[in-house]
């Protein structure tokens, strides 16, 4: 009896352990800590993926981005380039339009009502005065519909 509970304890603990070898904590997920500053901050990045294709099948571009050392909120303003950990926004311009808008919820970017055909749009990751300190450009067609 003795030696089975000694193979369940060992089965157990080798169960646990490989479960802390992959998991991730807070800090891995969500970046450090808003509340304390960041001594020099490493440079902030932007990451954007195409659109996803079922979408864009459908004539919708949905593109999905992050950003590294940067949170994407809606605070705008000389005051907030202090911020530690430094805080911005993302500007989106479609097809070399001489206008962008603004998207400062860090969710993915819907664009829809674009017709068939080549398209590209310009992601810009600025800081709270908009001064722009990445960007990705993604290019793509929009399919012809097909007739019914």
């Amino acid at each position: 009896m003795y030696a089975a509970l000694d193979c369940m304890a060992v089965l157990a603990a080798s169960t646990l352990f490989a479960a802390a070898a992959v998991a991730q904590t807070a800090r891995d997920v969500r970046g450090p800590s808003p509340l304390v500053a960041i001594e020099n901050e490493a440079p902030a990045r932007l990451i954007v993926d195409p659109p996803l294709a079922d979408q864009l099948a459908q004539g919708l571009v949905f593109i999905q981005y992050t950003t590294e050392n940067l949170r994407v909120v809606p605070v705008f303003g000389k005051g907030a380039l202090d911020v530690s950990p430094r805080i911005g926004h993302v500007h989106i311009t479609v097809d070399d339009a001489p206008w962008h808008f603004v998207d400062a919820s860090g969710e993915t970017v819907i664009v829809v009502g674009l017709k068939p055909g080549p398209h590209k749009i310009l992601l810009e990751l600025a800081d709270p005065t908009h001064h722009v300190i990445d960007s990705k450009s993604v290019s793509f067609e929009i399919p012809t519909p097909l007739k019914k």
